[in-house]
């Protein structure tokens, strides 16, 4: 897997001060992407031990309340190997923390994927909190939290494997 950037006491995507870590590839090609740069799989740095203990050391200070996958699609075909990997890693040593993933697929399809997918499945087993859909220009709205576009949702990922329907985690009602 390659990444883009690790940002630092981050406090847009997600809730609390976290460390992100931006991906590298995405199959989803929104119109009007703010990181089109990291579609590319083959873009960007190798994530490697150093990112990794890049990240272990944003994750131990007190202040920091979890890790955000973004990207790219973390949730890319090619990512979810090394990403099942790192967050079952990040849930054993830091359990208090929280983490957050953006992906352009909707929750249905990753819970269809995730049937024949047991990286995915073990990706879902460690997320707090799914951001999914694509970027959609024309529902695009200022006053979401942590999402670009009306249709994309904030999920509880565990309360929603748990009652196996979604459950929303932040509700963006409109006009509310």
């Amino acid at each position: 897997m390659r990444y883009h950037n690790i940002t630092k006491a981050d406090m847009l995507n997600g809730e609390g001060l976290r460390v992100v870590l931006w991906t590298s590839g995405c199959s989803h090609h929104c119109h009007a992407c703010q990181n089109a740069i990291t579609w590319n799989p083959d873009d960007g740095l190798l994530f490697d031990e150093k990112a990794k203990e890049e990240i272990w050391e944003e994750l131990k200070k007190d202040w920091c309340s979890g890790l955000t996958l973004s990207g790219g699609d973390p949730l890319f075909l090619g990512n979810r190997r090394d990403i099942a990997t790192l967050v079952t890693e990040v849930k054993k040593r830091f359990p208090d923390k929280t983490i957050w993933c953006y992906t352009g697929y909707t929750w249905e399809e990753i819970m269809e994927q995730k049937k024949n997918d047991s990286d995915l499945d073990k990706i879902l087993t460690s997320l707090d909190v799914l951001l999914d859909g694509k970027f959609i220009l024309h529902q695009a709205l200022e006053t979401l939290h942590y999402v670009g576009s009306s249709n994309q949702c904030i999920i509880d990922v565990q309360k929603s494997l748990n009652k196996k329907r979604k459950i929303l985690y932040i509700d963006n009602e409109i006009g509310g």
